[in-house]
C-alpha cells in the first residue's frame, strides 16, 4: 500500500476540502491511502471520517509560521518516508514541493485550484511567487485548463506537462431531490419565497459585500425573495452591517457553517458565486448536478458551465442588471427544475470515474520514478 502526504493546508469548509475528500472516498485504499497535512488552524478537518478510511491526520503550524511549517513537514517525510506528496496550495506549493525534494520525496504533484485577480489583496504576493511554484516539483497538476495556464504558464501547458484532473463531485448525491426541497422549505418558512443562496467563504475572493449589494437589487424588484448565506470567513462582520445599513435583514438568513449543504442546494432557486476569480468551484458543480441555475462573474472560467445551467455577468455591470437577469432566470426555470446529475457526470466532473484516473497516476508515476 502506497502512502500519499497531502497536503492541504489549511482544511475549512469549502470546495478544497470537498475535492479532496471526494477523491479519497472514492479511491481503492487498499493500494492507495491518504496523509492529510493540515495547518493547525483548520476549522473542519473531518477526522473521524479520514481515520475511518484508514487515512491519518497531522496537524503542523500553520503557513503564517512558514518556517515552523516546513520544519513539520520535513520531520514528517523524514518519518513516513513518503513516496508520494500531493500539494493542493497553488502557488504556495513552492514550500512544501522545495521541502518534499531536500527529504527525498520521489514523486512531487503540484496542483493549481485557483487564480488571481487585480482587486484582491493577495494577487501582488501570488503573482511574485508563481514562477517559483513549479521550481521544486516533478508533477503538474490542475483543477483545468485556465488554472493550468495561469499557475504553470501556457509553455509548459502546451508541452502536456500539466495534467488536467477536473474539480469532481458526487453527481449522483447531489442530483435533485423533490421531497428534499419541500422538507427544507418548510422547516425553514421558504415555501412562497424565491431562495437565493450562496454557499463559501466571506473573503475578498468570493466578492461576499458585492453579493449583498446584489441580492438588495433583487430584494427590491421581488419582495418574495429571500437569501439564504452558509459559511463564515474574514468578512462576515462587514456582510452583516451591509445587511443591516441595506435595510434586508429580514430577508436575510444566516446558517454559519454548516456539512449538510445537500438539503440547501435543493431548496434554492438559484444560487449566487460572483468571484472575483475561481478556479473551478465545487459549488457551482454541486449546485448544478442539482438542477439549481448559477450566477457567475465572468471572472470565473466558463468550464464551471457543466450542464448549461451556468451564467455568466461582468462584474461591470450594475446590480440592477444583476438582479434582472437572476429574476428573469428564476421565473423561467422553478416550473421545470430537475436533476442534472447525468449531465455533469457525462461533462467529466463526477468522483466515480475521476478517482479512477488520479489512482492510475499516481501509481504510473510510483513506476516511473522507479520507487521500491
Amino acid at each position: 500500500m502506497i502512502r500519499v502526504a497531502i497536503v492541504g493546508g489549511k482544511i475549512d469548509s469549502g470546495g478544497k476540502k470537498n475535492l479532496i475528500m471526494e477523491y479519497y472516498r472514492h479511491i481503492d485504499r487498499n493500494q492507495i491511502q491518504f496523509d492529510f497535512i493540515c495547518d493547525s488552524d483548520s476549522q473542519a478537518i473531518p477526522r473521524k471520517e479520514i481515520e475511518s478510511l484508514g487515512g491519518r491526520v497531522y496537524k503542523i503550524r500553520p503557513y503564517q509560521n512558514i518556517i515552523g511549517n516546513m520544519v513539520d513537514i520535513y520531520t514528517l517525510c523524514k518519518k513516513n518516508k513518503y513516496p508520494i506528496m500531493h500539494a493542493y496550495n497553488s502557488t504556495m506549493n513552492v514550500f512544501p514541493m522545495f521541502v518534499a525534494k531536500i527529504a527525498g520525496v520521489p514523486v512531487r504533484i503540484s496542483e493549481s485550484l485557483s487564480m488571481a485577480h487585480e482587486d484582491d489583496s493577495k494577487t501582488k504576493i501570488k503573482k511574485i511567487i508563481r514562477p517559483m511554484s513549479k521550481l521544486f516539483a516533478n508533477y503538474y497538476m490542475s483543477c483545468g485548463d485556465d488554472c493550468g495556464r495561469w499557475q504553470f504558464g501556457d509553455k509548459l501547458f502546451n508541452a502536456g506537462k500539466v495534467d488536467v484532473f477536473k474539480t469532481v463531485v458526487n453527481t449522483e448525491f447531489n442530483s435533485y431531490n423533490p421531497e428534499l426541497r419541500d422538507k427544507t422549505r418548510k422547516e425553514f418558512g421558504w415555501e412562497n419565497k424565491i431562495v437565493v443562496g450562496h454557499i463559501g467563504r466571506f473573503t475578498p475572493q468570493k466578492n461576499s459585500v458585492r453579493m449583498i449589494e446584489i441580492f438588495a437589487a433583487i430584494s427590491k424588484k421581488e419582495p418574495k425573495a429571500v437569501l439564504c448565506l452558509i459559511g463564515d470567513g474574514e468578512l462576515k462582520e462587514e456582510m452583516m452591517a451591509k445587511i443591516d445599513e441595506l435595510g434586508i435583514k429580514a430577508q436575510v438568513t444566516y446558517l454559519g457553517r454548516r456539512e449538510d449543504i445537500q438539503q440547501f442546494y435543493n431548496a434554492m432557486d438559484i444560487f449566487l458565486l460572483p468571484s472575483l476569480y475561481e478556479g473551478l468551484p465545487v459549488v457551482g458543480l454541486e449546485a448544478e448536478s442539482c438542477g439549481l441555475p448559477v450566477f457567475f462573474s465572468t471572472e470565473v472560467t466558463r468550464e464551471a458551465d457543466a450542464c448549461k445551467l451556468g451564467h455568466f455577468i461582468d462584474l461591470t455591470e450594475t446590480e440592477d442588471v444583476w438582479a434582472n437577469e437572476i429574476l428573469k432566470t428564476v421565473y423561467e426555470n422553478i416550473s421545470i427544475r430537475k436533476s442534472h446529475a447525468k449531465e455533469v457526470a457525462e461533462a467529466g466532473f463526477d468522483s466515480a470515474f475521476e478517482s479512477i484516473r488520479i489512482q492510475k497516476y499516481y501509481l504510473d508515476a510510483i513506476e516511473k520514478e522507479k520507487v521500491i
